[in-house]
């Protein structure tokens, strides 16, 4: 019976120890947790802003290229089309014998 209260001691006394580290572990593992938080919060905000600030401007060039430059493409093709249409018409109407 000895043995047996000796295992079971020496058994207690090593899940007190590993208890203990465990408990360590998790403080220092908590510590570098807020560290992470406050290295996101710091680093990751003014990421975002530039971010913002990019689409932003990004939104400005693309107004910009619309109106000045695909906007009145797209009206020239449109008037284009349309005087193409018109010779067609008119050409297939003197074809036909000017009805």
């Amino acid at each position: 019976m000895p043995t047996v209260v000796l295992i079971r001691d020496i058994a207690i006394i090593v899940l007190a120890f590993e208890s203990l580290v465990i408990g360590v572990l998790l403080i220092l593992l908590i510590i570098q947790m807020r560290g992470l938080a406050k290295m996101l919060q710091e680093e990751v905000q003014p990421i975002l802003e530039s971010a913002r600030e990019t689409a932003t401007t990004v939104r400005g060039t693309t107004v910009f290229v619309s109106d000045t430059f695909v906007k009145p493409l797209i009206r020239a093709a449109g008037y284009a089309s349309a005087a193409n249409r018109v010779m067609s018409v008119l050409a297939r109407r003197k074809r036909r014998g000017g009805r």
